[in-house]
């Protein structure tokens, strides 16, 4: 007779214990896998629903508008500008600076809110925030956090020069209950 290399076990033989023991922890997991069962099968991740392509929301591009500023035989000149979403609509709107493209002196600026709807060809003017009228030089500009800031620099007086505005004052024009209203006070400031 042959000897084993392995040690003899000392659980070689089962008892009926062992046997009910290991039917009664099959019958549990049977059980509990009947109760808790997983998601049905599917193709795709859940959440994941028919999708359609969507143009990406564009700022309207300010390039060809008819502003409402009259510069006689020069052309408008854009000089700065700058988009965000203004009115909370979850489209942006662009505001243009713009002047009349004189050869010499500093002509006044004008500042738009531009805005486009889907379908429409060319961008509109829908607000002005300032008008060239008030003979104002626009500088520091910026659309941030729903809201347009800008240095506003001006003239005491008409014997002022136009090279020269001896006025500062900051604005703040926000959004509210229709209407683009400015908050900072108009108060102006010596240059």
């Amino acid at each position: 007779m042959q000897q084993s290399v392995v040690p003899e076990l000392a659980h070689t033989q089962t008892s009926p214990i062992q046997w009910v023991a290991t039917a009664t922890a099959i019958a549990g997991v049977v059980a509990l896998s009947s109760v808790l069962h997983p998601d049905p099968a599917r193709a795709a991740q859940p959440g994941a629903g028919p999708k359609t392509a969507t143009a990406p929301v564009v700022a309207p591009d300010p390039t060809g508008v008819d502003f409402p500023i009259n510069c006689g035989p020069v052309k408008v000149l854009v000089q700065k500008k700058a988009s965000g979403d203004l009115d909370g609509d979850g489209r942006p709107e662009t505001v243009a600076v713009v002047r009349c493209d004189a050869g010499s002196g500093t002509p006044p600026n004008g500042v738009y809110v531009l805005t486009q709807s889907e379908g429409q060809k060319q961008p509109r003017v829908v607000a002005t925030l300032v008008d060239p009228k008030d003979r104002l030089s626009v500088t520091d500009f910026a659309v941030r956090d729903g809201a347009v800031t800008a240095t506003l620099l001006g003239y005491s007086s008409i014997d002022v020069p136009s090279c020269c505005p001896d006025l500062k004052d900051s604005a703040k024009w926000q959004w509210k209950n229709g209407a683009f209203i400015r908050s900072t006070p108009s108060e102006a400031r010596s240059a």
